[in-house]
């Protein structure tokens, strides 16, 4: 069946993408961004956000740190920012997130407002929170905050928020090296004195170059403590930013008058339309001779000629039926190349128009996407413009709940009890190590996929190493205080460079148009083999879903062969989710027992695109304390989605898809893509992805 082998297809694809990932983070035009990746100046931040759904992504050197970052632009009014800091002259790398909510808009004679926290959730190395506020004049872009910690260490005045609770008096100054990861609640805006930060940017008319100019009351105190430095001799730093290109823009600063810093930054709008590539001319097989098309295919027959211009266009048709006392066709069909759906439905539509009887009035699109079938789309007839107009198409649809399709007259013998196999260069990369910012392995995927039936499917992956460099981490016995069940994985990275990733029999189908289950059983993932399975309940026009997950695991031996450790346990999790009515987000809470026995939940939020880019961040709170889970406090992190499309010269749905912790612990551990991932697997192929009236039309 198409779902199984477009996946293993996908997937190899999207691992050799990640060495070209950051090439394709470019092309917006962005206001300046700051050396801590916050829009800004050289080191302090300003009232500006970047444009709706920019992800920015960067990196800054100076005397003091080497910094990378990514900062995106989650609402039009709200900025996050996660920074990976190095100090240069103690070994020490810090991870520490920020966001920025802009309070109100310029306006002639009031200047643009933005609150802000430094490090909300990391060690409390550069904690510090401030209101800014900047007006533009021209070409003159002036900025003025006032700042707690850090941005208050030329105190000015007193914090007026002293008098309203006791809290606010004073401030915590020592930070949690090797540790953190808490909100640090009690001192947000707290502490005896607040300072003054400021500065002004001029962009050139003629020129693609911006200077800038900032005062920063910011002593580097850390930097004196730990690393014995001396302490900035001005508050004052220039410099110049210049764009090289679209989305991409280079930036030399003199900093407190004792070093000199460097920086880059690249943009992309994430949700910019996909690249639409142009079909390969064909004749279609309406206008072929019998002896011009291949021998499996019979003229005399709408259905075959259908299929061959279908899967010529990139789509599948799995099976059609006729009713011809309502003078409709019923037709199953799968995307296989199109980013959107919109684009393959008005491609199927523009196909099925021309090979259909021509009694056939109405053309009901039953969607399948991964193995399900979770929406039909009503079209009425005649179609023949569809193709070029994806908007007037939406407007003479309908988008009905998914339907079974009993006894179809018509049916793609698809290709089963053969094996697939896919080759392919990839990597494994660890970020955000405390001691070393990058681990990795270059190896050689092998994948294969054995289609037994259209929905059952045997799956397996083996790595054959290249080079790693993983046998250098500091990391390699695990000192965790509860059942390592992730922080061995160094282990196994090492022990098992080559070896089998995965081998497992998985089957999904639906129960019914709203009931949608996958079953699986074998070697899951690098560590895990078991048995397991989802449901989900999802009503086709709801914004509301639920879903179950129960798993059965034991913990492989570290060479990655057959054989297995000691440790086995049961994980299952209740599973809600919510598509909100604004800028496309989604919403999930997973509730149950994770792989160290720990019981807890997971709130997950992810934004998401029509043109395939999927963003978004987790947390995950259960009943190991702070102490116990150590570095970090609790499990959180970041998953991306980047859509490949256009990047060969044709269409695809691939994409890289990742999950980013910054810090790899045993609390909070679920299975790897097998467990609350089918809402997320049919998100591409929702109800509101055919409605054609905006960012939602659930009712």
């Amino acid at each position: 069946m198409f779902s199984f082998r477009d996946r293993i297809l996908l997937k190899a694809s999207s691992r050799f993408a990640l060495a070209i990932a950051p090439l394709v983070i470019s092309g917006v035009a962005s206001v300046g961004a700051s050396d801590y990746g916050t829009t800004g100046l050289i080191d302090i931040p300003t009232a500006r956000m970047q444009p709706d759904a920019t992800l920015t992504v960067g990196a800054a050197f100076d005397g003091w740190h080497q910094s990378y970052m990514f900062t995106y632009q989650a609402t039009p009014w709200l900025e996050a920012t996660f920074r990976y800091t190095g100090f240069e002259n103690f070994f020490f790398w810090d991870r520490n997130y920020e966001v920025k909510a802009r309070l109100w808009d310029e306006r002639y004679w009031r200047p643009q407002v933005a609150v802000g926290i430094r490090d909300i959730v990391g060690t409390g190395v550069f904690g510090s929170e401030y209101i800014v506020a900047s007006k533009q004049f021209g070409q003159w872009d002036a900025t003025l905050g006032i700042g707690w910690g850090r941005l208050a260490d030329k105190s000015v005045f007193d914090n007026p928020l002293a008098s309203l609770a006791a809290r606010f008096e004073t401030r915590d100054l020592n930070v949690q090296q090797g540790g953190g990861g808490e909100l640090a609640l009690d001192s947000f805006f707290a502490g005896p004195k607040l300072g003054l930060f400021g500065g002004l940017s001029y962009q050139f008319e003629s020129w693609p170059l911006t200077a800038v100019i900032e005062y920063n009351p910011d002593e580097y105190r850390i930097n004196q403590a730990e690393g014995g430095e001396q302490g900035p001799s001005s508050a004052i730093s220039f410099g110049f930013e210049w764009q090289v290109a679209p989305g991409v823009t280079l930036g030399f600063s003199q900093q407190h008058g004792d070093e000199w810093g460097f920086s880059f930054r690249s943009s992309t709008d994430t949700s910019a339309p996909p690249p639409r590539i142009a079909h390969d001319a064909f004749v279609s097989s309406r206008d072929l001779r019998a002896d011009q098309l291949p021998s499996q295919i019979r003229q005399s027959r709408w259905y075959d000629k259908l299929l061959y211009d279908m899967e010529r266009s990139g789509l599948f048709l799995i099976s059609a039926k006729l009713h011809r006392p309502s003078q409709s066709a019923e037709l199953v069909i799968g995307n296989k190349n199109y980013a959107m759906w919109a684009d393959a439905l008005a491609r199927a539509t523009a196909l099925a128009d021309l090979h259909l009887p021509a009694q056939v009035r109405t053309i009901y699109f039953v969607i399948e996407e991964a193995g399900h079938r979770p929406a039909t789309v009503q079209v009425m007839r005649p179609s023949t413009s569809f193709s070029k107009d994806p908007a007037y198409l939406a407007s003479r649809q309908t988008v009905m709940q998914g339907r079974s399709q009993n006894a179809p007259e018509f049916q793609t013998d698809f290709v089963t009890k053969k094996i697939n196999f896919t080759l392919g260069l990839a990597n494994r990369v660890q970020l955000f190590d405390p001691d070393d910012p990058l681990r990795y392995q270059i190896y050689l995927d092998i994948g294969a996929e054995y289609a037994i039936t259209n929905y059952t499917s045997l799956v397996g992956h083996y790595s054959l190493d290249i080079e790693n460099n993983f046998d250098e981490s500091n990391r390699i016995e695990s000192d965790s205080l509860i059942e390592p069940v992730r922080t061995n994985i160094v282990k196994y990275l090492i022990e098992g460079a080559t070896g089998l990733d995965s081998l497992y029999l998985q089957t999904r189908d639906s129960l019914s148009p709203e009931v949608h289950y996958r079953l699986f059983a074998g070697v899951l993932e690098e560590m895990y083999s078991g048995i397991g399975g989802e449901v989900l309940y999802q009503p086709y026009d709801s914004r509301f879903a639920l879903g179950l997950s129960l798993n059965y695991v034991k913990q492989r031996d570290f060479d990655k062969s057959f054989n297995h450790l000691d440790y086995s346990t049961s994980t299952g999790f209740v599973s809600a989710y919510w598509a909100s009515p604004f800028y496309n987000f989604d919403f999930a809470v997973h509730a149950g027992r994770y792989l160290a026995k720990d019981v807890g939940g997971t709130f997950e939020v992810r934004r998401t695109f029509a043109n395939g880019w999927q963003l978004g961040v987790w947390a995950t709170l259960t009943d190991v304390s702070a102490e116990q889970f150590g570095e970090g406090s609790f499990d959180k992190g970041f998953f991306f989605r980047i859509p490949l499309n256009g990047l060969a010269g044709r269409n695809t749905r691939a994409n890289y898809a990742t999950r980013v912790r910054p810090i790899q612990r045993d609390g909070g551990q679920r299975l790897e893509n097998h467990s609350g991932n089918l809402w997320w697997d049919l998100r591409d192929a929702r109800y509101d992805v055919f409605s054609g009236a905006g960012e939602r039309a659930i009712p």
